[in-house]
């Protein structure tokens, strides 16, 4: 009976390692998968970054040249110039030298 009785706890010990053999097993590829999901996000995030921060460049750059085209146009602008812009409506022929052609 103890014979017997140490054959079975062995059997019982041995799937009990293969079950936690196969649980660990599953635990690593969990933790591989997900480290491989967090590098692809983190490598989607850098490309966003880099495409967003080439569009605040390209965004700056414009905004200085409108600056600098609203400075040139601010001195000869006939509509700043007038005295009266506030008190009366500007004659259309003023007006449409300031707009865009």
């Amino acid at each position: 009976a103890y014979v017997f009785q140490s054959h079975e706890e062995d059997d019982r010990k041995v799937r009990r390692r293969e079950k936690n053999r196969v649980a660990a097993q599953r635990s690593r590829k969990k933790q591989t998968q997900k480290a491989d999901k967090l590098h692809e996000e983190y490598e989607s995030l850098e490309q966003e970054n880099t495409s967003l921060k080439r569009e605040i460049g390209k965004l700056t750059d414009e905004m200085k040249h409108l600056s600098e085209v609203l400075k040139d146009h601010e001195k000869i602008c006939p509509l700043l110039h007038c005295t009266m812009n506030f008190v009366t409506v500007p004659r259309p022929d003023a007006l449409a030298s300031c707009l865009p052609r």
